[in-house]
């Protein structure tokens, strides 16, 4: 059976969507996700077979059904984090998380006895940075634009907005989708190639930055840095799972 798979972008307008606030309902998210890693069946007229061969977590069926879902168990944001292409989050890192590392935002689940759409953002947006950040990296970030975890209004931006941003510039910056930054101008000859990638990294933060309303220009410079280091730890997962998946191959395939 071939895994359902979406990317950063799409799991963060699939949070959009049952947020109410992007303009496809989750239905048509995920059925453009799928559409778009499926064309060629679609053209072959074999979209129906293709289809049934998907593997679908419980949690993406209720999505199918149209259930409106605000919030989510632990278990079912662990299901959709691992549709997440190149991630490799778990349900017990997540367990700790919530109760050890992060305790403080999720001290007490925001939607009824579910976790809200933000809290599920949030734990996807830990699953990203951690692959560059030790968790008390990750806090002094948070704390930043967060500032206090019991309350949402004074965030510098919300974790659904924070993390719709850093996955969109990703794709932007990555617009033939080989799962590498697009940085062009390199010359064989230039002494500071590294340079030149980190200003069109921070560039587009400064773009998606700029968009935000209501910050002072030390808080928006803030946000520009924490959607450069997340675009970073984008790019940095890929290399991990590809690192993962051969050293699986070594290990399966040359048994003692």
């Amino acid at each position: 059976m071939e895994s359902f798979t979406l990317t950063r972008k799409e799991m963060a307008c699939l949070l959009l969507a049952l947020d109410g606030k992007y303009n496809l309902k989750p239905l048509q998210v995920l059925q453009a996700a799928w559409t778009k890693t499926h064309q060629y069946d679609l053209e072959k007229g074999t979209g129906l077979p293709a289809f049934l061969s998907t593997l679908l977590p419980p949690i993406i069926e209720k999505l199918i059904k149209g259930n409106e879902l605000k919030g989510f168990s632990l278990h079912e944001i662990a299901a959709l984090g691992q549709l997440i292409e190149y991630s490799n989050l778990s349900i017990t890192s997540m367990q700790n998380w919530v109760k050890r590392d992060f305790k403080p935002y999720f001290d007490c689940p925001k939607a009824g006895k579910k976790y809200s759409l933000n809290q599920a953002a949030l734990l996807f947006i830990i699953d990203d940075l951690k692959s560059n950040l030790d968790f008390e990296s990750i806090r002094k970030l948070f704390e930043i634009v967060f500032k206090k975890p019991e309350d949402q209004k004074d965030d510098l931006v919300g974790p659904i907005e924070l993390y719709a941003s850093y996955t969109s510039m990703f794709e932007e910056l990555d617009a033939n989708n080989d799962q590498l930054l697009d940085i062009s101008g390199h010359l064989k000859e230039h002494p500071h190639q590294d340079s030149l990638t980190e200003h069109v990294i921070r560039s587009s933060a400064n773009q998606f930055a700029s968009r935000l309303p209501n910050l002072t220009e030390k808080q928006r410079e803030a946000v520009r840095n924490i959607l450069l280091v997340a675009v970073i730890s984008i790019q940095t997962s890929y290399f991990h799972s590809l690192s993962r998946r051969y050293c699986n191959a070594t290990l399966f395939l040359n048994p003692e």
